[in-house]
């Protein structure tokens, strides 16, 4: 069967929302559910944000950015499509690693930048992703994604039915999000030999890419550990892609520009600072061992070799609050602050320093600021606190809601704070309740607490229905004394005996009070 009659045999299962595109690099017929404007949007709406959780943008040296713009920019003009909007950022994070969005939203590592060594290189870096966002790889992953979302969402919507479960959806999607973060085979060498194709294009010398790759498999061969966790997460390198590359160069005249001399020029600022990157990633070490006074002799270190690095003095704080050093940590906190007001890490960390030393409307400043920097959970527990302290209950409905969504123990704390306030005006949203003819012919009713604390003062009401539509006679029913996080217990009615257990589908129950403990 071809593509285009699997596309339009998926269309007609799943209507309108599916459609086929060609692949403006191949020219293939693909399947898609994203269409080019979508793109340009996700790409636009994600960048800044992805930039946040990511290091921020590198800004000691503003020509790099302006150098590496410039590069993305000559390649770019030479590629499949040179509408998209494109932009192209060097990230302050030592991970070597680089990614695009969807509608050319590009950016590269510091860390990346340190392991090239030429401007041929570079372009490679960028050609390479510059294919991604024009060959619609991320729509295609995330067509793909969307169907998985479908069936999660589907999952979702059927336990939030029977009451027993609101979390399917949401867990299914962020596994569907993961998923997406690692482009296929296919992928990767069609962004390979395209990239190869753009570099040629602008005039560089495509050996670049062989080199890149032959050095990106050499390092995974060795223990360079830090490149599993960044560039080889989401781009592996192998040795076929060094094949490829090795053939597709070789049908092209020798020759093109490897400006080495200009790169290094252009990186020399990242070059000089790397001791006190190295220093940073010691103390970094230090910290998760625990290790607080080890970590303020490696930052001691680096912010003696670079001043200006927002991120050093961060981690100092840290390492003060470790060592219960509220003044110094306050005072490094507000220097990353003073370096770097861009970045959300630093107001975040001042703002929880803040409000555990019970100084709210400074600490609420910081989170608010880091908040609409980078929307994080632990942003919005603490928000949520403040608000709640402040008697704002729904703002701290809305952000515990958003905290909520975290699938760890930040999650867990405030799905129960969200419960703490809501239950008293919407008890059923947390107690589910079922009715049903036990084996003994009476009518009982099933309570399950769905919340993340106990409850007590339970109260059940249970309406006999006259039809499908009115209700008739209803008796309020008491629950246990306690329920604890996640337990069902059942009530005996006494209601009965009925010959049928269909008899239960004549009564409704709902929870009309409970108190959390």
């Amino acid at each position: 069967m071809s593509i285009i009659v699997r596309c339009l045999t998926i269309a007609a299962v799943l209507a309108s929302t599916v459609g086929c595109a060609v692949n403006p690099v191949t020219g293939k017929q693909e399947f898609s559910l994203v269409s080019g404007e979508q793109e340009v949007a996700i790409g636009s709406q994600n960048y800044a944000p992805s930039q946040q959780s990511q290091g921020g943008r590198y800004y000691l040296d503003p020509e790099v950015q302006v150098y590496v713009a410039e590069v993305g920019r000559k390649l770019a003009a030479v590629g499949d499509r040179k509408e998209l909007p494109y932009e192209f950022v060097v990230l302050n994070n030592s991970v070597p690693n680089a990614w695009a969005l969807p509608g050319g939203k590009i950016a590269i590592n510091r860390g990346l930048l340190t392991h090239l060594d030429d401007e041929a290189q570079l372009a490679a870096v960028l050609a390479h992703e510059i294919v991604h966002a024009a060959a619609r790889h991320s729509a295609a992953q995330m067509s793909r994604g969307t169907l998985i979302g479908l069936g999660a969402a589907a999952v979702g919507i059927a336990s939030q039915q029977t009451g027993f479960g609101q979390l399917g959806g949401m867990a299914g999607q962020m596994g569907a999000a993961a998923w997406m973060a690692q482009y296929g085979r296919g992928a990767e060498l069609e962004s390979d030999a395209y990239g190869m194709e753009y570099m040629v294009r602008a005039g560089y010398d495509p050996l670049g890419a062989v080199k890149l790759q032959q050095t990106f498999v050499k390092l995974s061969e060795g223990r360079q550990r830090d490149f599993f966790s960044g560039l080889f997460a989401s781009h592996p390198p192998s040795q076929e892609r060094v094949s490829a590359n090795q053939l597709k160069a070789q049908s092209y005249p020798p020759g093109g520009a490897t400006n080495r001399d200009r790169y290094q020029q252009k990186i020399s600022r990242i070059t000089k600072d790397q001791a006190a990157y190295d220093a940073q990633d010691k103390a970094l070490k230090a910290l998760k061992s625990k290790d607080p006074k080890t970590a303020l002799s490696h930052l001691d270190k680096a912010i003696k070799l670079q001043p200006r690095e927002g991120q050093f003095y961060e981690l100092r704080g840290h390492a003060w609050r470790m060592l219960e050093n509220t003044t110094n940590a306050d005072r490094d906190f507000s220097a990353a602050i003073q370096k770097n007001p861009d970045y959300f890490s630093h107001h975040l960390a001042r703002g929880i320093a803040r409000y555990e030393n019970d100084k709210q409307p400074s600490a609420r400043t910081d989170l608010e600021r880091s908040y609409t920097l980078l929307p994080t959970p632990i942003a919005s527990l603490y928000l949520g606190d403040i608000a709640a302290d402040s008697g704002q209950k729904q703002q701290a409905i809305e952000y515990y809601q958003q905290a909520a969504q975290d699938k760890g123990e930040m999650g867990k704390q405030a799905q129960g704070k969200l419960a703490t306030l809501e239950m008293a005006s919407v008890p059923h949203k947390y107690i589910a309740s079922q009715v049903f003819v036990n084996n003994d012919g009476y009518l009982y009713v099933a309570i399950r607490n769905n919340s993340a604390v106990a409850v007590a003062d339970i109260t059940v009401e249970l309406t006999e229905m006259l039809n499908a539509f009115m209700a008739g006679s209803s008796a309020q029913l008491r629950g246990p004394r306690t329920l604890a996080a996640g337990q069902q217990v059942t009530i005996r009615t006494g209601i009965g005996p009925f010959n049928d257990s269909g008899a239960a589908n004549r009564y409704r129950a709902k929870v009309i009070a409970a108190k959390p403990q």
